[in-house]
């Protein structure tokens, strides 16, 4: 498939990633759902003029899918992909996972890998420094659509409140707490990389990727004690993909 060239058409490739996995009742249209709705909101976002350059968001954007598309299609393709998303997408074979651990393992692989490196190639060198407004903007269009996930997830695995139990702290708090983490690690990924030689991104981008894969193995295989409680809240999901999907596509 051509890399997409516009926001536009990022949507339209991530509607095409969905309806495959509803069709096959594939867990991996979960992440590709939320980062649709992602997506929409930065389209709106640059329209409504919120970030200083909005051209340039949405080369970021375009960049920043077009390695999760790769990445989603090189899979199914039997092709290699990195370390992190094997991680992600290798646990679409297991039942054990929640829902929203198949979440955090895509935005895992997505953000505190891909992110750094599209914002990296979307403003190399000195230019990087000019966009750290308009990153952290994104922070908030993240959190403004964090609670209405959340609740719809909620509603196909309704004993979530249970994470307060096991994790000491509210789902909310995972989520957001992932996030910030994660986009914080982004950017300094992306100062890293922006004044590098080819060879040398490729070199810390391996050692990256490295650290990233075994976060999302973590996210996706928790301690014993941990994983224990997880598969208590696991029993009560709903099993069906499509219903899923359907849940987490709503506007």
């Amino acid at each position: 498939m051509p890399a997409a060239t516009s926001i536009d058409q990022v949507i339209d490739q991530l509607d095409e990633i969905v309806e495959t996995c509803r069709k096959r009742s594939s867990r991996l249209g979960y992440f590709a759902a939320l980062y649709r709705r992602v997506t929409v909101k930065v389209k709106q976002a640059i329209a409504a003029g919120r970030y200083e350059d909005g051209p340039r968001m949405e080369c970021l954007d375009v960049l920043f899918a077009n390695r999760y598309i790769d990445a989603f299609h090189a899979w199914g393709a039997g092709r290699p992909v990195t370390g992190a998303w094997r991680a992600a997408f290798e646990a679409e074979s297991r039942w054990e996972p929640l829902i929203l651990q198949h979440l955090l393992a895509g935005m895992n692989a997505h953000i505190n890998l891909d992110l750094g490196i599209a914002a990296a190639e979307c403003a190399p060198g000195d230019a990087i420094t000019a966009m750290a407004a308009d990153f952290r903007a994104i922070n908030d269009l993240l959190f403004e659509l964090n609670q209405k996930v959340e609740d719809q997830v909620s509603v196909v695995s309704p004993w979530m409140g249970l994470l307060d139990t096991i994790g000491g702290r509210t789902e909310d708090a995972v989520v957001e707490f992932s996030i910030a983490k994660a986009r914080a690690l982004a950017w300094n990924t992306a100062l890293d990389l922006a004044p590098m030689s080819p060879a040398e991104r490729e070199a810390h981008i391996a050692r990256l990727d490295n650290f990233v894969e075994t976060l999302g193995r973590l996210v996706l295989r928790p301690p014993p004690v941990t994983r224990a409680g997880l598969l208590v809240i696991r029993m009560r999901e709903a099993s069906d993909a499509g219903r899923v999907l359907d849940m987490l596509t709503e506007p």
